[in-house]
């Protein structure tokens, strides 16, 4: 809440392939797709109930800023560390 940067989401994407509703269980899995020096792209489906197909799919970027200046800046390392283990592997 205090850090010297934040996140800022510039964009956003998803893709709706079935509904979903009350009370159906969703499961959302979320990847690390690109972690750039002042950027990452997280991916993420959503499943409904066992079924194997998401039933959304979708996609955000986060820029980190300074705080004052809202300048791109580097992510912080302790940041960068935790959203590696969330990196998609190599194809």
């Amino acid at each position: 809440m205090s850090g010297a940067t934040i996140a800022l989401v510039a964009e956003t994407q998803c893709r709706f392939h079935a509904p979903v509703a009350f009370p159906d269980r969703i499961t959302v899995g979320l990847r690390v797709a690109h972690l750039g020096t002042s950027s990452v792209r997280y991916e993420l489906a959503i499943f409904r109930n066992d079924d194997p197909h998401a039933c959304a799919t979708g996609h955000f970027v986060h820029v980190h800023v300074d705080r004052q200046t809202r300048r791109p800046t580097p992510i912080p390392a302790a940041t960068r560390d935790a959203l590696r283990t969330l990196l998609r592997p190599p194809a």
